[in-house]
């Protein structure tokens, strides 16, 4: 097998690497890209920490062959602030909620949270639940990710939220 030119959309850019027969979506990103958000945990598509989204669905990048991305669009950690460095409301959130200890987990989680909230607004406990199944945090006892999803449910749609109560109106 020979080396392959792939071209894809990166956090909105064009991109173009060459990539070896069984290099990983994960290896291209960190290794080559610099993208460091995208961790490296099990190296076996079970934990979750390299989580990514591909065309708005979460999927773990560690398995990823890079060249089965070809014309697709990735969305990684850092292409989720702005360009003035302002951070996503779930990123907000899961730093107001203290969802996060040692932060390794941090990337994937919010990556399987923001697919989850562009297809429901406010998902209830159990969806949250079935979207996170994949992804393992051994510090947080998962409450305050849970909490910091409901949270950033609420921030999206322009409702302030205090632990499970909407208190309503829009945030400025």
């Amino acid at each position: 097998m020979a080396a392959e030119i792939v071209s894809f959309m990166l956090n909105g850019r064009e991109t173009v690497v060459v990539v070896n027969p069984l290099e990983t979506l994960k290896d291209v990103l960190r290794d080559r890209l610099g993208y460091m958000a995208t961790k490296s945990g099990c190296s076996q598509g079970g934990c979750g920490s390299c989580t990514v989204l591909v065309d708005g669905e979460p999927m773990v990048s560690c398995i990823l062959p890079a060249k089965d991305i070809e014309g697709r669009e990735i969305t990684t950690l850092e292409g989720l602030t702005t360009k003035a460095g302002e951070l996503h409301p779930i990123q907000e959130a899961f730093y107001d909620n203290f969802a996060m200890q040692c932060g390794y987990c941090t990337p994937g989680m919010i990556m399987i949270s923001k697919a989850l909230l562009d297809r429901t607004s406010h998902p209830t406990h159990e969806e949250i639940a079935d979207a996170l199944a994949g992804n393992v945090c051994r510090c947080t006892g998962y409450q305050p990710i849970f909490e910091a999803i409901e949270d950033a449910a609420h921030r999206i749609s322009g409702h302030e939220w205090s632990g499970g109560r909407d208190i309503g109106g829009s945030k400025s």
